[in-house]
């Protein structure tokens, strides 16, 4: 768990190398189950072409299909999921009935907020290739030009400061039941994001019990 921004991606990826374990994404699941045409998969396809939210039900059911995989069997790292208190329950219920396991941890990648925001509003695009910068973390060598093919870097409307703060908003609002749902089960962490990328990794190993 983490406000956008906070470098979920970028610590999933290293974690699941750690530990050979499968990593799994809400986006990457619903793809693979309508790729793959389960009924499951092809009910949330109809929902997302509809514009509508998938239901709790048909999310939690293609959670199960997926935790149900043989590569799931080791372990495995949940980003993206569950967003609300009913999904979290579903998912502690299907944990239990289902596959006789629990969670771990939960981890909670926290930063400020204005950091946060520097990061966001910070990404610029080329128009061209497409190549990604940062204005302060991986800026170009002449401002506003690529460096690979001279093209115009942008930046996207999703990444404007006032979609960034409404995103910001929109996180805390949906994260601050789950993170006492999981206070409560004993299973919460707080990481502490506003450090390098290699400290962040050894604060989440610390609290998973493990070293570097």
């Amino acid at each position: 768990m983490g406000p956008p921004g906070a470098g979920k991606g970028t610590q999933a990826e290293k974690i699941v190398e750690k530990f050979g374990i499968a990593h799994i994404s809400t986006g990457d699941m619903f793809r693979a189950a309508m790729d793959s045409g389960t009924p499951l998969g092809l009910k949330a396809k109809g929902f997302m072409e509809a514009g509508a939210l998938v239901p709790d039900e048909v999310t939690i059911g293609i959670v199960a299909e997926r935790l149900g995989q043989p590569d799931c069997k080791q372990g495995f790292l949940l980003d993206g999921f569950p967003r609300t208190v009913a999904q979290a329950d579903a998912l502690t219920s299907l944990l239990a009935n289902n596959l006789g396991v629990r969670l771990d941890a939960v981890l909670n990648i926290e930063m400020d907020r204005e950091k946060l925001l520097k990061r966001l509003t910070g990404r610029r695009l080329c128009k061209t290739c497409g190549t990604s910068y940062h204005t302060e973390f991986i800026p170009p060598a002449r401002a506003d030009v690529c460096d690979k093919c001279s093209g115009e870097l942008y930046q996207r409307q999703d990444d404007s400061l006032e979609t960034a703060r409404k995103r910001l908003q929109v996180h805390d609002e949906q994260t601050k039941p789950l993170i006492e749902y999981y206070r409560q089960q004993g299973v919460w962490q707080k990481i502490e994001g506003d450090q390098p990328i290699q400290q962040v990794l050894k604060a989440i190993l610390t609290a998973l019990g493990q070293k570097i």
